[in-house]
């Protein structure tokens, strides 16, 4: 009896496959992950711009800059997540939901505040590099918006935006 022989071809369909395999298990979750991250990406730009703002314009200090860019860029976050990244999840009063959401961003600013705080003023005490706008640009709205998109991509999924009977 002869072992058949595998082609080239056949070894190369073989990756091919899984890979599509796994796309098609999770590709509501990759669809999420880009509107989420549009929508986040829209909102990063707003929210860095009235940082700035903030920071340069109108001579604020860091944490009220970051106070105020938060609460701007989470609403319209909240808005493009609701009706376009997760709008086929299960409806809840829009108090409720917005309540829910601004509280998980109110640990993303815990977040993206000890970032920032580690940055600028305890290593800012030792190398005063770390006191520029541009290192305050890059803790906060470089790392500290990186970490915490993670825990509110988590966040607002499992409790904001929950999946409909069907698909529960």
């Amino acid at each position: 009896m002869s072992n058949p022989v595998t082609s080239p071809l056949d070894l190369a369909k073989r990756p091919v496959a899984m890979v599509r395999a796994l796309y098609e298990r999770f590709a509501h979750l990759f669809h999420e992950l880009g509107k989420f991250g549009i929508v986040g990406g829209i909102c990063y730009v707003i929210d860095v711009a009235v940082f700035n703002v903030c920071l340069v314009v109108f001579g604020m200090a860091w944490f009220p800059s970051l106070v105020v860019s938060t609460v701007v860029a989470t609403t319209l976050a909240f808005l493009g997540n609701r009706f376009w990244t997760w709008r086929d999840r299960e409806r809840t009063a829009l108090h409720r939901a917005y309540g829910l959401y601004f509280g998980f961003n109110l640990v993303g600013l815990l977040i993206m505040t000890c970032v920032l705080l580690l940055s600028h003023d305890v290593l800012g005490s030792t190398w005063p590099i770390f006191q520029t706008t541009l290192a305050d640009n890059i803790a906060g709205k470089v790392v500290g918006v990186g970490l915490a998109s993670m825990f509110r991509f988590w966040a607002y999924r499992r409790f904001v935006f929950r999946p409909t009977e069907s698909r529960a």
